[in-house]
């Protein structure tokens, strides 16, 4: 069994695993092997996925999932590297996000708008704004002239 997530496993006569001449490390020896392997995923042949798994799978990954490994020397580790690339590419097709939620909504720095505005708020807002405007002054470069 290719384990996928949790809850998906994948026999592995489901997957197709083809060796052939690798262009990387173990595909130059002097006896030369066939030490790349190719697994791929018929998704739609697939008795083990349910027909929501497998729409969302073609949507994201199409209709034959594949990976290829020829990282390795030996046939056998580049086998376990493309069933486990295999098994990723699967899961994050398989993948369904949660829902967005929308943020709280701001809260104003000002008061209020009301018909008419109240006079203490009024003054503290452009008190705030002349403290504010003050600091900034403050901080500037000064003219030498």
């Amino acid at each position: 069994m290719l384990r996928v997530t949790a809850s998906v496993a994948i026999p592995l006569d489901e997957v197709v695993v083809r060796a052939s001449r690798s262009s990387g490390p173990g595909g130059q020896h002097a006896n030369v092997t066939a030490s790349r392997i190719e697994a791929s995923f018929d998704v739609a042949a697939s008795r083990t996925l349910t027909g929501e798994q497998k729409r969302r799978l073609v949507e994201r990954c199409g209709p034959r999932v594949v990976a290829v490994a020829q990282d390795a020397r030996s046939q056998a580790r580049n086998r376990e590297l493309a069933l486990e690339r295999l098994s990723r590419r699967i899961a994050h097709g398989l993948h369904v996000p949660r829902p967005r939620r929308a943020p709280p909504p701001l809260q104003s720095p000002r008061p209020a708008r009301a018909p008419r505005r109240r006079a203490g708020g009024r003054r503290r807002r452009l008190e705030a704004k002349r403290r504010a405007s003050e600091k900034k002054a403050t901080r500037r470069r000064v003219d030498p002239d």
